[in-house]
């Protein structure tokens, strides 16, 4: 009877855990702020608590003295994983990051490897306090009260991503992340933009492969802005509605969001045909959005390496592109013109330099990888991170809307000039794996 007491206690405990949003986490020692849940190097996620790191080898508590919250923090020597059972929707986290006696370096992503914050450097005794403003998923599709109408299909490799296991999960990383308190509350009135494509525009969870759109919540202002990829790898406009996807979309999105398409690569090898099916979903789901209140904007998709004997990039997308184009001209709807600005931007780098930005790499390169990877359509972190700012670049060229709500973190990017790859930084996460993803 005392088991069952006990069983039950446990398991009410887990369920009120999981219904909640708002949680204090002070990271360090057994020392803890008041009103706080501690968190210290032994805290091993749990299903029961409902947080937790998910490896707890390698972490230190590190107990400076002083203020409760600040005085102590965790760190390792290697990146780790702390999650959190927590329901859909977008939250505001605010983090202090630093150490009261020493140097702290950290860069912060979520989920699948998205990029919040870049090499976040304290000086000594410096603590920093720092918000971001993440989307949370889950693959059931509701109504407004909440009941189940649906799910999303989700293919078999997506199960093991970290977007969609029901948790909330931050990654600390970089050279000395020291991570002293993490505050989780909803946000219920930033305007949220939702991604949909394919694997140039997914949150990809292994290293060395990387996406747009996984870039681009780190060029956005937190608090007012937040990022909901749900792009999938291989994914054509009408694989995206066949699965779900798009239900899943319309029954969250709110008058005032955005939705953001970019589909072509695997449309153009679907035998889907330009007039009978892309065109009018296209302009379906532009409608759809208007009645919904939300602003569509068109996205071109971006080139492929394909270079001709003058060094000018290839259209290997036929028509596709010129459609999308089109639309957006007879619809009247906004337009990034990637398939544009990446043709410069490659042409600018050429063809050797710009296996840089692609998945090319020698044999060994990482783990189980026994043969060399030369991928042409799929990008690497850093070709990601060029084409993320391509992105913002067009946002603040046509003095879109979301303009205002641009970072300090863009810095008037160039297409014609790209970054030195040697100064780009991007500490790689645990996860790797050299399995192409869907779709070409």
């Amino acid at each position: 009877m005392q088991n069952w007491i006990k069983f039950l206690t446990l398991f009410l405990g887990s369920l009120l855990f999981a219904q909640q949003t708002t949680f204090k986490f002070d990271f360090g020692t057994e020392r803890t702020e008041n009103g706080f849940i501690p968190i210290t190097s032994t805290s091993k996620f749990d299903k029961k608590t409902g947080y937790g790191f998910m490896d707890i080898s390698g972490l230190k508590s590190v107990d400076n003295g002083g203020n409760a919250l600040t005085g102590d923090f965790i760190t390792s020597d290697k990146p780790f994983y702390f999650s959190v059972i927590i329901p859909e929707g977008n939250y505001d986290i605010t983090l202090n990051l630093g150490d009261s006696k020493g140097i702290s370096e950290a860069t912060v992503r979520v989920e699948n490897r998205r990029l919040m914050l870049n090499d976040v450097k304290t000086k000594q005794g410096e603590v920093l306090e720092k918000k971001i403003t993440v989307h949370v998923k889950d693959s059931i599709i509701r109504n407004q009260d909440g009941t189940q109408i649906g799910i999303v299909k989700l293919k078999p490799r997506e199960r093991k991503y970290l977007h969609w296991d029901n948790l909330l999960t931050i990654e600390f990383n970089d050279k000395a992340p020291k991570v002293c308190s993490v505050i989780i509350q909803p946000n219920t009135k930033a305007k949220t933009i939702y991604l949909t494509g394919d694997s140039t525009v997914v949150d990809a969870q292994y290293e060395p492969w990387a996406s747009w759109g996984q870039m681009l919540p780190y060029f956005f202002v937190p608090n007012e802005v937040v990022i909901a990829n749900y792009a999938e790898s291989g994914e054509t406009l009408k694989a995206f509605e066949d699965r779900h996807r798009i239900d899943k979309i319309w029954k969250k999105i709110k008058p005032g969001d955005y939705l953001f398409i970019q589909f072509g690569h695997n449309d153009q090898k679907s035998g889907n045909s330009i007039k009978s099916g892309y065109r009018k979903r296209l302009k379906e789901w532009i409608l759809k959005a208007r009645e919904l209140g939300v602003i569509p904007v068109l996205v071109t998709s971006m080139n492929r390496r394909v270079f001709d004997e003058n060094n000018k990039i290839v259209n290997t997308l036929d028509d596709f592109p010129d459609a999308v184009r089109e639309i957006a001209k007879e619809e009247k709807a906004d337009l990034i013109d990637l398939n544009a600005m990446s043709k410069t931007l490659f042409e600018a780098m050429g063809p050797e330099a710009a296996k840089k930005a692609f998945v090319h790499y020698p044999a060994n390169a990482y783990p189980n990888q026994p043969m060399a990877l030369a991928d042409d359509t799929h990008f690497n972190t850093y070709g990601a991170y060029e084409l993320a700012q391509c992105i913002v670049k067009s946002i603040v060229d046509q003095n879109l809307p979301l303009k205002k709500y641009i970072s300090k973190n863009y810095k008037n990017f160039d297409p014609n000039k790209p970054d030195d790859i040697k100064k780009f930084r991007w500490p790689e996460s645990i996860f790797m794996e050299t399995l192409k993803p869907d779709g070409n």
